[in-house]
């Protein structure tokens, strides 16, 4: 089967190339390769790589930017993975395609299951909740929250930065959801497209935690590891002290039993899964 994976230097991408199983020739695109927002393009590249499965782990992530960079946003989150569906339906293949818990809104008193009514309530969400849309039948949609991996910006090195250059560092504790490590979601990834999945699924790592809960865990395990020589203060603040031009859902959980029944596997902690990735992170050098 060869498979086409685009967004490959990314999180999601550079772990799904890593992790992609025997027998399956992987071939990875990034953006200078790939422009998603040149649908002429787009279409020329994917007749001229003819992949049986298209992995689409790109995506516009800046979620505070997209308000006010809309076009591009849609373009990249809705119109290239509506080009991507055609392309694979007119040659006989799958579509695979990442999305979020930004589609959600957060008022859920309980963890979002795949088939729950969505409301997105910023551009991003909006964007990514239209890309869903557009997918076909037969393709394979896997939501996912607060992805991180080794190499990479996000908030586990973003958290590491700040800890070593300041004095104290203020983490917003009101909104919930699952870490998850880029790995663990490519893993699970390839376990679905192997075992013919299609339609909606989630994938995060299990527990529950704020951003302050995992900036606290991100400090003890660093500092246990020897990433960080000294410890700082986290503060816990609200939301509203730390306003941003894009709304967050306040509750991010998503309900991965579906996922977990299917294939049959267990279910590892985020914690653990943190571990790993700083692990990874330290033998970066």
């Amino acid at each position: 089967m060869k498979v086409l994976v685009l967004g490959a230097t990314g999180q999601a991408g550079s772990a799904l190339m890593q992790t992609a199983p025997a027998g399956v020739e992987v071939q990875g695109a990034g953006r200078a390769e790939c422009d998603l927002t040149d649908e002429v393009a787009l279409e020329a590249f994917i007749a001229a790589q003819q992949p049986d499965l298209i992995i689409n782990a790109a995506a516009y992530t800046a979620v505070d930017a997209a308000e006010s960079d809309a076009d591009t946003c849609y373009a990249i989150n809705r119109d290239a993975v509506g080009s991507l569906a055609h392309a694979m339906n007119r040659s006989g293949g799958r579509l695979v395609h990442l999305s979020t818990d930004y589609v959600f809104d957060g008022q859920s008193s309980r963890p979002y299951l795949p088939d729950d009514h969505r409301h997105a309530l910023g551009v991003y969400g909006k964007s990514k909740a239209a890309g869903e849309d557009a997918l076909g039948a037969d393709d394979l949609l896997i939501r996912t929250s607060w992805v991180y991996s080794a190499g990479h910006s996000n908030f586990v090195t973003t958290m590491l930065r700040l800890m070593r250059e300041r004095d104290e560092v203020r983490v917003v504790a009101d909104q919930i959801g699952a870490p998850t490590w880029a790995m663990s979601l490519a893993n699970t990834i390839w376990k679905l497209v192997e075992a013919g999945a299609s339609g909606t699924f989630h994938h995060c790592d299990a527990g529950v935690a704020s951003w302050y809960d995992f900036a606290v865990a991100i400090q003890e395990e660093a500092r246990a590891m020897g990433l960080l020589e000294t410890s700082v203060p986290i503060i816990p603040i609200r939301t509203s002290d730390y306003p941003t031009p894009a709304p967050r859902p306040a509750f991010a959980l998503l309900d991965c039993a579906k996922t977990r029944a299917l294939l049959g596997d267990g279910h590892t902690h985020w914690r653990t899964n943190l571990w790993h990735m700083l692990r990874a992170e330290k033998y970066r050098g």
